[in-house]
């Protein structure tokens, strides 16, 4: 009676715990309710982890001498767990963001493969299904892990450059030819199709080591452009792994979530690579992150480099002023700054907005969180769509750390690897401030015309450091001019 009493209240739980990641998530897509809805689906998920201790009355005879053991670790787990979590979050700073999504898009996808080889190695799966639908929750999830570690070294540091090599796209076509001869092995012999030659512990860990070596060859050859659509493909596949292992498992709250992270994370894909001009194929089977070869002919005109003050001073008798914010002032960490400089404009009747690219950044949205992060409000902070026609009538577009999103050449260079990549039009403000550490070259690694045009200066330096020169400028003028 006691079996059935906690099935049942597994089942209601775990309907209830996916309600709420599916409400988390759908609050999540507006900037405004995007911070309750991450809590709601933290409750979601906690609800769920709750439940699954009520399956300590449903098991059988033989391994309830193993419970008081199991419990334990997984209460030391979750607090191990869960602590870690806590301070990581509290500690990360801004520009460490991405690389936390990529390590904990990889622990999911570890997670759902996790689950895969206890199936597995236990004998537990029944049926033909049950078989191929495990091993592809495996197959997916082990490729997240691998690869998303990688994608986070990439992030940190840790590995700086790509590393690519003749015939690699063949090399990595062959390992996963051969993931796939040994997942189809352990189905035929599953079947009685063949006799079996080595032992199944055996054909487990090679399926496993094959996917998780075809996940660190995806990953290697990708460039740090491409890095927002490879966050983006990792999310939806450790998505789809977990919801599969649902399957596997009967278990409600894994199939739903997974399935709906799944297909957000596959439409955040998409929309990434409608955002660089590149089609979903070409990412995922064509030369991924390999750029174009690329002679870029002499530029024009010439860098005119002036003082952040004269800036400050000239946006604040401006009356149409937009902001294009990019990684580089992540790095510098200046959005506080940049926030209370556009609250002097606005004082002195300055309209201003911001402009934000879909690829800017290292991971998507990083852009919309950042300035969230400062209180810019969210009616002041526009997407490419809805802003790129406003660049014609402002005075001034001010660019701080953002370089391929805006450069012309994607409009006008046929042979440039970023031609046909929609760009946020600020060339065609009446004049351009870029705000950049030195003379350096975008992800795309080409130099950007924007930058030598005639109604473009450009203010060298830590965008916090010259956002303060421009606070103090306008501030100087006395209280009468800056208001």
């Amino acid at each position: 009676m006691l079996s059935v009493i906690s099935q049942v209240t597994i089942g209601i739980t775990d309907l209830a715990a996916a309600f709420l990641f599916m409400y988390g998530l759908k609050r999540m897509s507006s900037p405004v309710t995007a911070p309750s809805g991450i809590y709601v689906a933290g409750l979601g998920m906690l609800v769920a982890i709750l439940a699954s201790f009520l399956y300590v009355f449903s098991v059988n005879e033989t391994a309830k001498p193993y419970l008081p053991v199991n419990i334990g670790l997984a209460v030391i787990a979750l607090i191990v767990g869960g602590g870690a979590a806590w301070w990581s979050g509290k500690k990360v700073a801004m520009t460490s963001m991405p690389q936390m999504v990529a390590l904990y898009n990889g622990m999911g996808g570890g997670a759902a493969g996790a689950i895969a080889a206890v199936e597995l190695f236990g004998g537990k799966t029944q049926g033909i299904t049950q078989l191929v639908v495990t091993l592809l929750g495996a197959l997916i999830g082990a490729v997240s892990l691998s690869g998303s570690l990688i994608a986070w070294a990439k992030l940190d540091g840790v590995i700086n450059k790509p590393l690519r090599f003749k015939g690699q796209q063949t090399f990595n076509g062959v390992i996963m030819l051969a993931t796939l001869a040994v997942g189809g092995y352990m189905i035929f012999v599953a079947q009685g199709g063949a006799e079996q030659f080595v032992t199944p512990s055996e054909l487990i860990c090679l399926f496993f080591g094959c996917a998780l070596i075809f996940g660190i060859l995806m990953t290697l050859p990708i460039g740090g452009a491409d890095m927002p659509v490879v966050i983006s493909i990792y999310n939806a596949f450790t998505g789809l792994a977990v919801g599969l292992e649902g399957f596997v498992l009967q278990n409600p709250a894994l199939m739903i979530a997974g399935m709906v992270v799944g297909a957000a994370g596959m439409l955040l894909t998409l929309l990434m690579a409608k955002a660089m001009n590149r089609s979903v194929s070409n990412i995922l089977f064509t030369n991924f992150g390999t750029p174009k070869k690329h002679s870029q002919g002499a530029i024009k005109g010439s860098l005119k480099p002036v003082d952040a003050g004269d800036a400050g001073i000239f946006m604040r008798y401006a009356s149409k002023v937009i902001i294009v914010p990019g990684y580089g002032l992540a790095v510098a960490q200046g959005q506080q700054k940049l926030y209370e400089f556009v609250k002097l404009l606005q004082t002195a009747g300055v309209v201003v907005k911001f402009a934000v690219h879909p690829v800017a950044g290292r991971m998507p949205g990083q852009m919309d969180v950042l300035l969230a992060e400062a209180g810019v409000p969210y009616d002041m902070i526009f997407q490419l769509e809805d802003i790129n026609d406003d660049f014609a009538s402002a005075d001034v577009a001010l660019v701080i750390g953002a370089n391929d999103v805006v450069n012309p050449a994607a409009r006008t260079d046929k042979s440039s690897p970023i031609f046909g990549m929609p760009i946020l039009n600020a060339d065609k403000a009446k004049k351009v401030y870029v705000v950049k550490r030195g003379e350096g070259k975008g992800y795309a690694g080409i130099m950007n015309a924007l930058f030598y045009g005639e109604n473009c200066n450009m203010i060298y330096g830590d965008a916090q450091a010259v956002l303060v020169k421009m606070i103090e400028a306008v501030r100087g003028l006395g209280l009468s001019a800056a208001a």
